[in-house]
Order: structure tokens, then sequence, then C-alpha cells
């Protein structure tokens, strides 16, 4: 079940999350500064353990203070104007993501932001097609997962598109 919410990734109940992460892993502004911040200091110490994470590729941690028990730390590409390859390269961040809840083996929900189209300028609705079509090709796979959206406009976005890919599966 795809689920799309209003609200702040670093409440969300689940067995992970998805920061939307830089390639340094050290924390930054937007979604990945306030997952840092809810996590506290440990998050920040073991990503030191990681050299970075190239784009298009995640890496998971442990969730520290926050209500979930991993975060999944997916970097995503910076929007060039979509002619240096920035749709293959998001797909590629939502699968390593999937993969590495997968391969965790206990990680049956998992919540999503909506990941490049904040600092990065990825277009939105091309970004929420990309991720809604990675969620829609795993949802059997998971429990739950969510799009955890900061505001109702891209909550709204969000719903539209799932609707539109589910209309056209059928």
């Amino acid at each position: 079940m795809i689920e799309i919410v209003t609200g702040d990734i670093t409440t969300v109940v689940a067995d992970a999350i998805v920061n939307a992460a830089n390639e340094s892993l050290r924390g930054g502004g937007g979604v990945d500064g306030a997952i840092h911040g809810a996590a506290g200091p440990g998050l920040l110490a073991e990503c030191r353990h990681y050299p970075g994470c190239p784009t298009g590729s995640a890496v998971l941690t442990g969730g520290y203070r926050l209500r979930a028990r991993y975060v999944i730390h997916a970097v995503g590409p910076v929007w060039r104007g979509g002619t240096s390859g920035e749709r293959e390269l998001l797909r590629d961040t939502y699968e390593s993501a999937f993969r590495l809840a997968r391969e965790r083996g206990n990680v049956r929900t998992i919540a999503f932001p909506a990941i490049s189209t904040g600092a990065y300028g990825y277009p939105k609705r091309e970004a929420a097609d990309a991720a809604l079509r990675c969620m829609v090709a795993h949802e059997p796979e998971f429990d739950g997962i969510i799009a955890c959206l900061f505001d109702r406009e891209s909550a709204s976005l969000y719903k539209t598109v799932l609707s539109g890919l589910r209309a056209g599966a059928e």
C-alpha cells in the first residue's frame, strides 16, 4: 500500500525513513538537516564511517532518536535541465533505497521525502512521476510505502500522479 501524507518525515513511524542526503553524508539543509537534527549526534558519527555516497546510491544507518529504526541516506541528482541523466539518476536513487531496505530483511515499512525537489531544483511533477513509478513497482514487497511530503500542494500532486499511474495500469 502506498500512502501519501503531509508532514515532517522525522516524526513518521516506519521501519526506515529515507533521507534526501548529499554526497558527503554529513548533514545539510532541508530534509537532510531535519533528519540529522532529530536523530542526534549518533547519526552523524555513524555517517562519518562512510567516505561519502555517489549520486544515485544510498547507505543505511541506524535511526538513533528517530521513530524509525533505520535511515536510508539516498543521494538524488541536481537538476541540470534534464539532459544530464537526471531521470535515470533519480530512479537509481529510489531503487538503491529499496534495495537496501530489502537487503536489511526486517524493513516492512519505508517512508520517502520528495528527493531532489528542494535545493537540488528537480521539477516536482517529474520527480513525483519517477518516485511513484518506483514505489508502485516495489509495492508488493513491503507492507507500507509512505510518501511524506512537506506541503499540501506536493501531496496533492503526488495523489494526482499516483491516480494517473494506477489508471494507466488498468
